[in-house]
């Protein structure tokens, strides 16, 4: 299978909130999410766990593990376009459902107009 393009969203104040949190993190953990999103790229549709895995919606998670962290990317397909919405930490067991709401209103919008929500290639 060809390799898919992997795009960034921009949110309606210009900022690209999957950025902005890779900016605050460790280095050995922004490594394994670029390590993480070369897999997507890559393997697209077919990158499955433990590395990726089905929310709902319509909404993907790529998984990443670092010292007892949970480090999560939320994304979704458009066309053979994976576009990465948002992020987290998560402590719990499962991703939060406001986060899975919160992506799925920006797969949304990405759709209605998805030149003004790419903010470029990763």
């Amino acid at each position: 299978m060809p390799r898919i393009e992997v795009l960034l969203f921009r949110d309606d104040d210009g900022s690209v909130p999957v950025l902005k949190w890779l900016d605050e993190l460790e280095e050995r953990a922004v490594v394994k999410c670029w390590v993480r999103i070369e897999r997507l790229r890559e393997l697209g549709h077919e990158l499955r766990r433990p590395e990726a895995d089905y929310l709902r919606d319509g909404i993907y998670e790529l998984r990443i593990s670092l010292r007892g962290i949970q480090y999560r990317l939320l994304y979704f397909f458009h066309g053979r376009t994976a576009v990465v919405l948002s992020h987290g930490l998560v402590k719990e067991r499962a991703v939060p459902g406001r986060e899975i709401d919160k992506a799925v209103q920006r797969s949304l919008r990405f759709k209605k107009d998805p030149e003004r929500h790419t903010a470029g290639e990763w």
